[in-house]
């Protein structure tokens, strides 16, 4: 369980702009048995090894946040064809994602209305049920504007984060917990595009130089909230080098007072492994500077492929998902840490709606505080599932959150109110990443970084 201290008053430091690391693509959900994995992360031998220390701190210049521009030596590797939408059989009832959020209460308290949130990921294509509302913010692959989505990867994030309901559609479409939040996007990686790697091969474009790129183009952009559905899992020996410039732009967003949130990863992608101890998972190392995110099914209890570390924060729903599909319409089956991520960014973005007088990391503590506390989990929960009813009717508004959480929310939550208070350069040489809904490597050689993706739908 994460023992992450309060945020409030995190300090201002810098880094540089070194190492980087290619982001990879590979499948959400990749068979991995489990039970057996989390145990060994939960309940370690007698010779295992030490837990890897914290990251360094950071001295020197942040990373420059360049504009977007087409990658040097780009092609396409496979077509541009996301996955179909189908039929919008959104589960209703007491076991529904809507349910168990209880977004009817949360969406009386607040919508996300007047807040911005970066997306970045494989893009956002335009969607009725996103409208206006979306915009484009960089293309870190061909150039333009990010609104492009060959994997549906990205459309399937925003749909979970911000997708409302437009006058005139069903009452089963799909809503996301910030229904009225502006959302700015930002491709950064993309299984169908690679690149020349150094060893004269190809790797995937994108690494973690772009992320980093990414991370400050969304800040220089205005958002409030920055959702990362991405992680990489490599030695802790060599996070210090290779994430060098993730680390800068993550401590660059908290001192411009963005609050942001990341997918904790999923285990057997890429070089994620349950049994890992002397590994670690980015960005959710840098635990000062992000918010991470771990997976849980319907009764709450860890998704057998969530990522578990001693930097994960919280939990959200990550199984059996139903989300906006490239084209239009929707698409179901969606499992992982990267769809669970958008609900913790939803939820900043409300708590940052209804209590703007609050800093990202007064934030990021009451998202901590008011989370539901949950059995034995081996680290994959933090502090545990995501409360947003509690995270926006808890008194006092400024929360300091326990070593665990809570152990009696229901003392500090109120009735519901039912008011709202009044261009790029060619990514840098670096180890391979993973987009997790296809079985494709995005990256080159080394590190592996992950967008969670959506697995095939079974029958």
């Amino acid at each position: 369980m994460s023992t992450r201290r309060s945020r409030t008053g995190i300090g201002i430091a810098a880094a540089a702009l070194v190492g980087v690391a290619p982001i990879v693509a590979v499948p959400d959900v990749p068979g991995v048995p489990a039970a057996v994995a989390l145990a060994s992360v939960a309940q370690p031998g007698p010779l295992a090894e030490p837990a890897p220390p914290g990251p360094p701190r950071v001295t020197v210049a942040p990373p420059r946040g360049l504009r977007p521009g087409p990658a040097a030596g780009i092609r396409a590797t496979t077509r541009c064809a996301p996955p179909r939408a189908d039929a919008p059989d959104v589960p209703s009832g007491p076991g529904s994602v809507s349910a168990r959020l209880r977004l009817d209460d949360v969406h009386q308290l607040a919508t996300g209305r007047g807040q911005v949130v970066a997306v970045i990921d494989t893009g956002i294509a335009p969607h009725p049920l996103l409208g206006s509302r979306l915009r484009g913010g960089g293309d870190y692959l061909i150039g333009g504007e990010g609104l492009d989505d060959c994997d549906g990867h990205g459309t399937a994030v925003a749909g979970l984060l911000a997708g409302g309901p437009v006058r005139g559609e069903r009452s089963d479409t799909p809503v996301g917990i910030a229904p009225q939040a502006q959302l700015l996007a930002i491709r950064q990686s993309s299984p169908s595009f690679d690149v020349p790697a150094p060893d004269g091969g190809r790797r995937a474009a994108g690494d973690t130089g772009t992320l980093a790129d990414a991370v400050v183009l969304g800040v220089r952009s205005g958002a409030d909230v920055i959702n990362i559905s991405e992680a990489v899992c490599l030695p802790a020996a060599r996070a210090a080098q290779a994430g060098a410039a993730l680390q800068a732009a993550l401590r660059a967003a908290a001192t411009a007072d963005v609050v942001v949130v990341a997918a904790a990863g999923n285990i057997g992608s890429g070089s994620c492994t349950a049994d890992g101890p002397g590994q670690v998972a980015l960005p959710g190392w840098y635990d000062a500077d992000v918010l991470t995110v771990g997976a849980v099914g319907p009764d709450d209890a860890p998704a057998p492929f969530t990522m578990p570390g001693p930097w994960v924060d919280v939990a959200a729903p990550g199984t059996g998902l139903r989300s906006l599909a490239v084209g239009g319409g929707t698409t179901g089956g969606l499992d992982g840490t990267s769809f669970a991520a958008p609900w913790v960014a939803g939820l900043a973005a409300l708590v940052r709606e209804r209590f703007p007088e609050l800093t990202a990391a007064e934030v990021v503590d009451r998202i901590l505080a008011t989370a539901r506390r949950a059995p034995a989990d081996g680290g994959a929960i933090g502090h545990g599932v995501v409360d947003p009813v509690a995270a926006l009717t808890a008194l006092p508004a400024r929360l300091t959150p326990a070593p665990e959480g809570l152990a009696n929310i229901a003392a500090l939550v109120a009735d519901l109110p039912g008011t709202r208070p009044a261009a790029g350069e060619p990514p840098s040489p670096a180890p391979p990443v993973d987009l997790m809904a296809a079985a494709v490597l995005l990256a080159a050689a080394g590190i592996s970084v992950l967008v969670m993706r959506r697995r095939p739908r079974r029958g």
